[in-house]
């Protein structure tokens, strides 16, 4: 249980709990922000202008980490070194930020997808309507396809079903385009729609896309023109056309496939919440684990205010208790928050040593139940825990912290190196053969699975590409 983090067996209380797990979920801006919030909301909260260090609690000099919390205690041993940091240490001050930027370490964070498309079509919907199209792209897969019907969506909202084919229209027109459609056929037919607007399409586009979904997703050009009565270099040109400008899966379009990348310009930047290093720069020694906190002073509940409360009217104290109080707890809920992600890293960083040190090849798989029953936490603390949160690797390379959580990235690493050094593509079932050998045993349809997220084309396709070559 999250409580048998404390010596005390005391339980925890409700709002406390409920407070530790909102602060928890929190990457560092938004922690920034929320004890802000708190500052200005509570004058019984009070944030002392000193940099200390925030596990320790010494004063420290205007930069630079802990000098004590810093450094291993046993100098042989090569268990991480976790510890809370202030993160001015790490990011330029505002005057500096222009001018920093290109040499500070930043990742980009990645919108989710119903997000992303709620946002471009919210302004032409009224409240029914958003709510309604909200629940449409809770059902959408990877794919940016839609897992659900019109008629099932209109039961659930009790709107006409006439109103959910409005908003599914409105989701398919959106970027990506096509993303909220039921098959790959229906995305296509959208995407040609929407070309047509701006650009020619072939004649024949629409027919192929309704009739020869099948001929043409197996590249029989041949039986594809006899069907239609047409030549097959008509086929070809047209087959050529919808590669190069259609996607039957639209979330790919825009979240990575390899034909047509994420767009740069779309990214948005944020600081790593936790940075790692090797002690002295030595991969053989302790790994140096700083969870960076969002702000350089000291937060406390106010001494002056816990005097004013004793000096105050009988009238006026509950009030004032009251902000104590709220005080108190706020500041013992960023203690245990601050104290789970220490707990948490130090047990991670021990795991994935080798990754952190060697690369995506060395990933050990561990689920988040595996370290909740290691830490004796719940399942739910370990995920909020690693939510949303960045770490820079010694390589100043940053990932998501859930990426140390990827139990397939050893196995996909493995797989782009398979098929990068191919002399000839191979196939699925020889990408199986192949990783079995190195001691991955994975299925088939597992290998097309992890071939799809890093973007490898079926082994049928990197011939043809070979042959264009």
């Amino acid at each position: 249980m999250f409580q048998g983090q404390f010596q005390s067996t005391r339980p925890m209380t409700t709002a406390h709990l409920a407070q530790t797990m909102n602060l928890l979920s929190m990457p560092g801006e938004e922690l920034r922000q929320e004890i802000d919030a708190a500052l200005a909301a509570n004058p019984a909260l009070e944030m002392i202008d000193e940099r200390r260090c925030p596990t320790c609690h010494r004063l420290l000099t205007d930069h630079g980490k802990c000098p004590v919390c810093s450094l291993p205690k046993n100098a042989e041993s090569t268990d991480p070194v976790v510890f809370l940091s202030p993160r001015d240490d790490f990011i330029p001050k505002k005057d500096y930020i222009d001018s920093a930027i290109d040499n500070e370490p930043y990742a980009p964070e990645v919108e989710e997808l119903p997000a992303y498309v709620l946002k471009q079509i919210a302004p032409d919907l009224d409240q029914g309507q958003r709510a309604a199209a909200a629940f449409l792209l809770t059902h959408l897969d990877e794919d940016g396809l839609l897992t659900t019907t019109v008629m099932e969506v209109a039961r659930y909202t009790h709107m006409l079903p006439s109103e959910i084919e409005k908003i599914k229209k409105l989701i398919q027109r959106a970027d990506p385009v096509g993303v909220g459609s039921n098959t790959t056929q229906e995305a296509l037919l959208v995407q040609l729609e929407v070309l047509r607007e701006t650009q020619n399409v072939p004649d024949i586009a629409e027919q192929v896309i309704r009739e020869g979904m099948s001929e043409l997703s197996h590249h029989q050009y041949s039986e594809l023109a006899h069907k239609l009565e047409v030549p097959v270099k008509v086929i070809n040109s047209v087959a050529k056309f919808i590669g190069e400008n259609l996607n039957p899966f639209p979330a790919r379009s825009h979240w990575g496939d390899v034909r047509q990348p994420v767009d740069e310009g779309t990214d948005v930047f944020h600081q790593p919440d936790i940075i790692i290093n090797c002690l002295n720069d030595d991969p053989s020694k302790a790994l140096v684990v700083e969870i960076i906190m969002p702000t350089s002073g000291t937060l406390q509940v106010n001494p002056l205010f816990k005097q004013a409360v004793k000096q105050a009217d009988e009238e006026k104290k509950p009030d004032l208790k009251g902000d104590l109080e709220k005080a108190s707890l706020f500041v013992k809920c960023l203690q245990q928050r601050n104290h789970t992600m220490e707990r948490l890293l130090e047990k991670v960083v021990n795991i994935q040593r080798d990754y952190i040190l060697n690369g995506e090849k060395y990933l050990r798989p561990v689920t988040r139940a595996q370290i909740s029953r290691e830490l004796e936490v719940h399942e739910s603390t370990i995920s909020r825990a690693v939510a949303n949160k960045a770490v820079q690797l010694p390589n100043k390379r940053i990932v998501p912290l859930a990426a140390f959580f990827d139990r397939s990235m050893n196995i996909r690493s493995e797989l782009k190196e398979i098929v990068e050094n191919e002399s000839s593509p191979l196939s699925d079932s020889d990408l199986v053969e192949i990783l079995s050998k190195r001691g991955y045993d994975v299925a088939r349809r597992t290998v097309a699975k992890y071939r799809s997220i890093e973007g490898i084309l079926p082994a049928h396709l990197r011939k043809a590409m070979l042959r264009g070559t």
